[in-house]
């Protein structure tokens, strides 16, 4: 299934916490968009993997999602391997998205840096003929993306550009909400972590108003390109 965006995550509940205004604002302009989870999240505190799954497919529903996968690579172990590279070569061949995007080079996680790996490094390879991958018993045929852009997680970056999300702030955080295992619940009796308390949950909405006050409007999401970026004449009024 051909996509206009394809964003790659490390693990399930990544791509809406960084971009989830900016999926849904995508869908609502009739763009084809998927997420590919590298990971299932087994290595986290809280919840299983069929729980995180179930979270998801609802925020995906939330999101209006064309598409999403997983990668079953090891939660805790994501690291450039040419296993690995395959992996995401092959999935950006099959999809042929004329964007993806994928996590920014400096994080706490571990996981996150080699995702933005993987993703930069799969970005070359895709377009290389002679890079071999197999789908459905098949030999795929090369593809290179028009762009790729990276998304902010727990550490800042100069953003090369910020996307309004005012419009779907609300779907963002109601997808975000849907991974209830993950984040704040006064109802969860199991171990607060990083991203459980409800100080992260308000610090994901003020960062966002934060952003959105930097261009002018009531919320944001930042995005770093490696690339210079052509800015057309009409978005200038």
């Amino acid at each position: 299934m051909n996509l206009d965006v394809l964003i790659l995550a490390a693990h399930p509940d990544d791509a809406e916490l960084s971009m989830g205004g900016t999926i849904a604002k995508l869908v609502k302009n009739n763009k084809k968009v998927g997420i590919i989870d590298m990971t299932r999240g087994e290595m986290g505190t809280r919840g299983s993997i069929e729980t995180r799954a179930e979270e998801a497919a609802e925020a995906s529903k939330i999101l209006g999602l064309t598409y999403r996968e997983n990668l079953d690579m090891i939660d805790g172990n994501v690291k450039f391997t040419q296993e690995n590279l395959k992996k995401v070569v092959s999935a950006i061949r099959k999809h042929r998205p004329q964007i993806v995007f994928g996590p920014y080079n400096n994080d706490r996680h571990p996981d996150h840096i080699g995702a933005h790996q993987l993703v930069k490094e799969a970005m070359f390879f895709s377009g290389a003929a002679k890079f071999e991958t197999i789908s459905e018993n098949a030999v795929q045929q090369n593809f290179r993306p028009e762009r790729v852009f990276y998304y902010m997680q727990t550490y800042e970056f100069e953003p090369s550009f910020i996307i309004d999300i005012s419009d779907t702030f609300d779907l963002k955080m109601k997808a975000v909400r849907a991974y209830s295992t993950q984040f704040f619940n006064p109802e969860s009796s199991e171990p607060e972590t990083f991203i459980s308390s409800p100080r992260f949950i308000r610090y994901v909405e003020a960062r966002a108003a934060v952003f959105g006050f930097q261009i002018g409007k009531d919320y944001g999401e930042p995005f770093y390109s490696e690339e210079k970026i052509e800015l057309k004449l009409t978005s200038l009024f």
